[in-house]
């Protein structure tokens, strides 16, 4: 296609919105590589995955599209052996994830009876799903900076020695800084960390006097960062754990890399369709945008756009036009006032015809048809070159020699101005000749002129036709309507006089032009004046159109109301009849349910009966339940208790079981006695007396062994990730309340970074928390913003 035509016709700013609705840089690459194509089935291809991907978005919305990355590079470098750090690794895991959806996004499409989505449909089943390598890298990689503790057992046995070295080398530390006989020394009693060791800052003059190595001073010299000897094992062996955690965190990328490296054909494949996806999509979207239709196909040259709209402007404002050539006639001119929309229109047919060709849905009416031409030639605007000298009409006659030389059957040309710029009797001339040569080699071709000889050309030339843009002469304003078949009038004379221009002068320059040019201008009036009669008598029919098929679903109307009374009556005798049925079943029902009350007296006297049967042996057994009760409790301990008080431990020696003295013993020796919920009066002979510390002993047994099952159970991390923030809050404050009871001193909440609102929320809850001593967030290496420690009460 002929690169000038793009850039006149603006084909590039359509390839830039394209571009926007893209979601990844590979759609992108694509999308910058399309061009109109010239075969018909590849076209037709093209047009029917645009139309499939506008069918998805509308019936299921946007597709899940977010997350393709470009990883090709990512994987080269596994398949060569390097190991991918944590940021490409969630790259490849995000683009499996948009796999995964697409997958689902289908599925989902799929329970529609009516959806039939070949194209579409068979790329998304070329996806592979590997949905273990994407929830390996998720659960290892938090961040592109951070690795999981989740990662590997021994990488999280090794972070929990780090841990705890590091709370070694703290105490030892606080206790070094507190102390009254080091405190002296110090410039002051904080920690610090230097070159990755923890130090204190020694006073110059000290040095002597603290034993340690020096790893930094300050800026003036006074203050000097000294690692006291009692921490340099200590700090050796911290040194070593984050060895051993980075080649245990090296050793888990390349497990990972390992996976991405066996499905590498897999996952390039799936780049490659995800590319294609994310443009078939982006077509859509802006079909979606534009209010796009699908056009009709054709390789004879026939355009018929019907409402079409330019795609550049704003489509609430844009009058629409309708255009038709290349059927009974091959050429058009159109013909109207400066500003009246005629260079938006040759605009509006090249670049519909271009959007055709790439693939692209066109924003015109249902059923508008386009040809698929093999080169589109455009001279439209002023291209004059300053540097080369050159006048309008120079420039613009370069520009069609050009188009002359290269054009052959199977082309649009189209022209703005032919022939503009020179003598108008010459000028007209060569436009004419120009367009006969034009309609001799076959060539659609589009021109926009004033002059009045080629209306009269148009008029009187087979194969050509004319048009015109219309204009209003009562508000001096263009209508941007095209009407064809009828040559636009100059109306000059008519403007120049609504304008003020006086009357005699108006009178003498219609003296001044030829009897021809006043005949054909008085011819031209008759037929606008014909078109709008014409017009007039359309809009009449139209109306009586309308009024018939008003009277028409009005006797509908009257038709569907005599056949609903109709069926009123036949209704109204069916429920009489209903009615009488419903009668008599009600007098055959209350004759049953007499019987039936009949019968249910003499069941019910029957049933007090039984119940009276029931009572006098429930009785029977409650008497022998309490005379059993009495002789198991009736056990003589040796001394029975003396004076026993109220909240006093005692065990009842029948049932082996331990209770607190609920009331003092009666008349007759028994009390009440307390054992777990149940409350038991038994006699005081049958309790003994517990000594205090054995009560306590048994108290302190039972606390032990549920500290030690809370012990056992519940860890030191807790993870939120994926979580509401009201889940995580609820789970929150269990964890807490557990962790309190099972005694440890410091926790850690896994919320991830994400956008701060779980992060937030969880600090909220750990201000006032009763548990909370102080809390912070992680540290490099503890997860950073991503996870929030807690020391307990």
């Amino acid at each position: 296609m002929n690169e000038k035509t793009l850039r006149v016709l603006e084909y590039n700013k359509i390839i830039d919105i394209l571009k926007d609705n893209t979601e990844s840089s590979l759609g992108k690459e694509l999308v910058s590589q399309i061009k109109p194509l010239t075969d018909i089935d590849e076209i037709e291809n093209r047009q029917k995955e645009t139309e499939e991907a506008l069918e998805l978005i509308i019936k299921r919305g946007t597709p899940p599209l977010y997350g393709i990355h470009d990883v090709r590079g990512e994987i080269k470098r596994a398949e060569i052996g390097g190991t991918l750090g944590p940021g490409s690794l969630l790259k490849i895991s995000d683009s499996l994830r948009v796999v995964r959806s697409l997958k689902n996004y289908l599925k989902e499409t799929r329970e529609d009876k009516n959806g039939n989505y070949p194209v579409v449909g068979n790329l998304i089943n070329e996806l592979s799903v590997f949905e273990y390598i994407e929830e390996s890298i998720n659960n290892a990689i938090i961040s592109e900076e951070e690795i999981s503790d989740n990662a590997s057992p021994a990488l999280r046995s090794i972070r929990r020695k780090i841990n705890m070295k590091n709370d070694s080398i703290r105490d030892k530390l606080n206790s070094i800084i507190s102390s009254s006989n080091n405190k002296k020394y110090l410039q002051d009693s904080i920690v610090t960390i230097r070159e990755g060791r923890y130090v204190v800052p020694v006073k110059q003059e000290n040095r002597g006097n603290f034993p340690g190595l020096v790893h930094d001073q300050s800026s003036s010299g006074a203050t000097l960062f000294v690692e006291p000897m009692a921490v340099v094992e200590l700090n050796n062996e911290l040194k070593e754990l984050k060895i051993e955690e980075q080649h245990e965190i090296e050793r888990i990328l390349i497990e990972l890399t390992n996976m991405v490296r066996e499905r590498s054909n897999e996952i390039r494949n799936n780049q490659k369709i995800l590319q294609r996806l994310d443009f078939i999509f982006a077509k859509g979207k802006i079909a979606v945008n534009m209010d796009g239709t699908k056009p009709i196909l054709n390789d004879r040259g026939y355009i018929n756009i019907k409402k079409g709209r330019h795609p550049l402007l704003d489509k609430k404002k844009v009058v629409p036009i309708d255009i038709y050539i290349g059927d009974d006639f091959r050429t058009l001119v159109i013909t109207g006032p400066n500003t009246g929309g005629k260079t938006v229109t040759l605009k509006t047919v090249g670049l519909l015809c271009l959007m055709a060709q790439s693939g692209l849905h066109i924003p015109a009416d249902h059923n508008s048809e386009v040809g698929v031409f093999n080169k589109i030639f455009a001279d439209i605007g002023d291209e004059q070159s300053i540097e080369q000298n050159l006048s309008t009409f120079s420039s613009h006659m370069t520009n069609i020699v050009e188009i002359l030389k290269n054009v052959e059957e199977k082309n649009l040309v189209l022209f703005d101005e032919l022939g503009a710029g020179t003598d108008p009797v010459e000028g007209a001339a060569l436009a004419m000749s120009i367009l006969d040569y034009l309609y001799n080699i076959k060539v659609r071709t589009i021109a926009t002129t004033h002059y009045s000889q080629l209306k009269i050309y148009a008029l009187t030339k087979e194969g050509v036709k004319n048009a015109s843009m219309e204009f209003d002469v009562e508000t001096l304003s263009p209508t941007y309507k095209l009407s064809i078949g009828i040559p636009g009038k100059s109306n000059a004379f008519e403007i120049s006089k609504r304008l003020g221009l006086m009357d005699y002068i108006i009178s003498h320059a219609q003296t001044l032009i030829s009897k021809e040019n006043v005949d054909f201008e008085d011819v031209l009036k008759t037929m606008d004046q014909d078109r709008k009669r014409i017009e007039e008598n359309k809009l009449e029919t139209e109306r009586l159109k309308i009024e018939i098929e008003r009277l028409k679903e009005e006797l509908t109307d009257e038709k569907e109301r005599t056949q609903e009374a109709k069926e009123k009556i036949i209704y109204k005798a069916k429920e009489e009849a209903r009615n009488i049925l419903r009668n008599a079943k009600e007098e055959s029902d209350l004759i049953v349910s007499n019987l039936r009350n009949i019968s249910n007296e003499i069941e019910r006297e029957r049933n007090i009966k039984i119940q009276e049967a029931q009572d006098k042996l429930k009785s029977k057994l409650n008497e022998t339940e309490k005379d059993l009760s009495i002789k198991l409790l009736d056990v003589k301990s040796s001394k029975p208790p003396k004076n026993l008080k109220v909240g006093e431990s005692v065990e009842i020696l029948s049932l082996n079981q331990s209770g607190i003295v609920v009331s003092l013993p009666d008349d007759n020796g028994n009390l009440q006695v307390q054992v777990g919920i149940m409350k038991i009066n038994v006699p005081v002979s049958s309790l003994r007396r517990i000594k205090e510390n054995d009560s306590q002993k048994r108290t302190a047994v039972m606390t032990k062994n549920i500290l030690k099952f809370k012990t056992q159970d519940i860890k030191n991390e807790i993870d939120l990730r994926g979580e509401t923030l009201d889940e995580a809050l609820l789970d929150l404050d269990k964890y807490l309340d557990d962790v309190y009871i099972s005694g440890l001193k410091e926790i850690y909440i896994i919320h991830g970074k994400g956008t701060g609102v779980l992060r937030s929320g969880i600090s909220d809850l750990l201000k006032s928390h009763k548990h909370v001593k102080s809390y912070r967030l992680g540290k490099y290496g503890e997860g950073g913003s991503g996870v929030t420690v807690v020391e307990l009460k």
